[in-house]
């Protein structure tokens, strides 16, 4: 028996807004229209925009609690500390992966080099929902540089990053709690790289940059392609000039989902305990930073 490839179920404009202190961001959810794509909570793009000096902005102090971030750097770098005692700066290429768990406030900002100098600033915030049952572990960062995560060029001319899960012969460097796929894909023009979808298993491919084909469908620059869940693969070509395509699967959690603004639960009553104890300084405090993210620790 022939295996089915997945057709797309729909295509999602994205929202323009701004987050943090004011940058701009490409949204392809959640919106009205796609409130999220079980386990995945969101995919933010910002960028790839060229910054004089003095005009890149970051995300101040902010609490998280219930899922996980996963901040994907392409271009510029971005200094991270939280109320954990945590920091690195994530350069061009790397990856911060945070637990938000329990609880846990946050900064990410451009450092001092890159906001005194300005250039090219392009990054990726996806947020990926953790099960009842793991939304009080102890919060946890994971990061990784440009050189630990795996890449491999196909023959079709493609060639793929895997922040996460298992594809082409290659694993990422992350740990996760639930099964699932976060891989790059730029394809070079006339190429293209097929994915496994697990049954069961949710699927979207996001446009980054340039126009894709997505199951043979057309998907435009910063729009989503939701594959249905008639088959166990898909495809991705650009069959025009190059393109750059956001791939994730994942097993859904299938709970109830509560949120409001940094915190995702199940129930409204655990949203306003959440809310509490961010008030209350249970999730800590960033007290005095060192922003360069190199040397250091933040008291609790």
């Amino acid at each position: 028996m022939t295996a089915a490839e997945r057709t797309v179920a729909r295509i999602a404009r994205p929202l323009h807004t701004h987050e943090g202190a004011g940058f701009p961001v490409r949204r392809p959810f959640p919106t009205a229209e796609l409130p999220f794509v079980d386990p995945f909570l969101m995919v933010d793009q910002v960028g790839p925009v060229e910054l004089a000096p003095g005009e890149a902005k970051g995300a101040p102090p902010h609490p998280h609690r219930g899922f996980e971030t996963i901040q994907y750097v392409l271009d510029g770098d971005i200094a991270n500390a939280d109320s954990r005692g945590h920091r690195a700066v994530v350069g061009a290429g790397g990856v911060q992966w945070l637990t938000a768990g329990s609880g846990i406030v946050h900064e990410a900002l451009p450092t001092e080099e890159f906001l005194a100098a300005g250039g090219r600033q392009h990054m990726l915030q996806i947020w990926l929902n953790l099960p009842a049952r793991l939304k009080s572990l102890p919060p946890r960062s994971q990061n990784a540089g440009a050189d630990d995560l795996p890449t491999v060029t196909t023959p079709e001319g493609a060639r793929l990053t895997v922040l996460a899960g298992s594809s082409h012969g290659v694993t990422g460097p992350f740990a996760t709690h639930t099964p699932v796929l976060v891989a790059h894909a730029r394809l070079a023009p006339g190429g293209r790289a097929t994915f496994t979808a697990p049954a069961g298993h949710n699927a979207v491919a996001y446009v980054m940059t340039g126009e894709a084909a997505v199951a043979a469908e057309p998907v435009a620059d910063g729009h989503l392609a939701v594959l249905a869940p008639d088959g166990d693969h898909f495809t991705i070509a650009a069959p025009g000039g190059a393109a750059e395509v956001l791939v994730l699967t994942g097993e859904p959690i299938g709970e109830p989902v509560a949120r409001s603004g940094p915190f995702v639960m199940n129930t409204a009553a655990e949203l306003r305990q959440a809310e509490k104890d961010f008030a209350t300084g249970r999730m800590g405090h960033m007290g005095q930073v060192d922003r360069t993210g190199r040397t250091g620790r933040m008291p609790v």
